[in-house]
């Protein structure tokens, strides 16, 4: 396992997967192959043709990172629209059918298909990544422990993902048990250093059950070749603001992890059991629940967790020239996560193109 692990560090990278749609129904739209061009860099196509991703380049903040995203966002709306089609943001799309979506014309993706069958075949769901640069390896694995215990938190802030077919599922985030199907997905073991984390990476290469590293589809990995923590829990957000209150929280986890290392000490032992719970109690009921206060077993609000996390992170983020951006995280604990938002858009007609119209329009906003 080679890697690039050489930093500068927290250098921060955002990707997000949109739905493409069509710009009267606001159906999914098997579109992809139109909407890109020669050279693209940054905008990139997904396992669905109805789906696109956009990635932003290196960037040291928060600020920085959100002109970029911004004006991604602008670009791929702009060239949506001169072909009739719209842009929309969020975990899943509230009536979209998987059968009606056609798989991109990629290898890998065709070979994912061949692979999973229908456990792939019906992901039709949209995540928001997040990259922190690093520069040391067995930091990287370090930081990628510690940042399990705070999953479930960034769970809770970023559902966004209500309704699946057409259906209120009753959940916060129902892309999580989706893509739970997957292998190789949730809340990763924790790994003993940069040689243990190769060297079953390297067995599984060997054994024939994966061809690297990025098909481990963890919430959070390391990202050895691009030098980066990927943080990949949270539902796509539909506004741009979350999306960045959320990467400047994850940034500043990051930096705050990383001094943790450099001070020489070790992490509290989380039992996984309770890691996956919280998972599950934070896709279930978002901000409005409760979690396992780990490493103790008192449970806590939700939110009251997020505010203390928000509260002794902020320093860090200003630190990084970050701290306007968690603006982003105070109005997503303010005005609710966006599946609260969904929900009551719907409540008012039960109308999911109503829902759709609101994503799309704030989707651009």
């Amino acid at each position: 396992m080679q890697h690039n692990f050489t930093g500068p560090s927290y250098t921060i990278g955002i990707e997000e997967e949109l739905m493409i749609c069509d710009g009267q129904t606001f159906a999914l739209a098997n579109a992809i192959e139109s909407l890109l061009q020669d050279g693209d860099e940054h905008v990139k196509p997904e396992l669905m043709e109805s789906v696109l991703e956009i990635a932003t380049s290196p960037a040291e903040n928060t600020t920085q990172a959100g002109a970029e995203l911004r004006a991604l966002r602008r670009e791929v709306r702009e060239r949506a629209t001169n072909r009739g089609l719209t842009i929309g943001s969020a975990g899943t799309h509230p009536f979209a059918m998987w059968e009606d979506q056609r798989i991109s014309a990629r290898p890998r993706y065709r070979d994912l298909i061949s692979a999973l069958r229908f456990v792939a075949r019906q992901e039709i769901i949209f995540g928001l990544h997040v990259h922190i640069g690093m520069d040391d390896a067995e930091k990287a694995i370090h930081v990628a422990n510690g940042l399990r215990v705070h999953l479930p938190v960034l769970l809770a802030l970023s559902a966004n993902s209500p309704f699946w077919r057409a259906d209120a599922t009753g959940l916060q985030s129902t892309r999580t048990p989706v893509f739970r199907a997957f292998p190789r997905v949730g809340i990763p073991p924790a790994y003993r250093g940069w040689d243990g984390y190769a060297r079953e990476i390297d067995f599984m290469v060997a054994s024939g059950v994966m061809e690297d590293y990025t098909y481990l589809w963890y919430d959070v990995r390391p990202h050895p070749n691009l030098g980066t923590v990927e943080v990949r829990v949270c539902d796509g957000q539909t506004r741009t603001e979350h999306t960045l209150g959320l990467a400047a929280l994850i940034q500043a986890m990051v930096k705050e992890l990383a001094e943790h290392f450099e001070s020489g000490r070790r992490l509290s032992d989380y039992p996984y059991p309770m890691l996956d719970e919280n998972k599950w109690l934070a896709a279930r009921h978002g901000l409005e629940g409760e979690l396992v206060d780990l490493p103790g077993s008192d449970r806590v609000g939700t939110k009251a967790l997020a505010r203390r996390l928000i509260d002794r992170l902020r320093e860090h983020a200003q630190d990084l020239g970050s701290e306007a951006e968690l603006e982003g995280v105070e109005d997503l604990l303010k005005g609710g996560n966006g599946a609260s938002r969904q929900l009551v858009v719907y409540e008012a007609n039960h109308d999911l193109r109503e829902v759709m119209a609101e994503i799309v329009g704030a989707t651009a906003a």
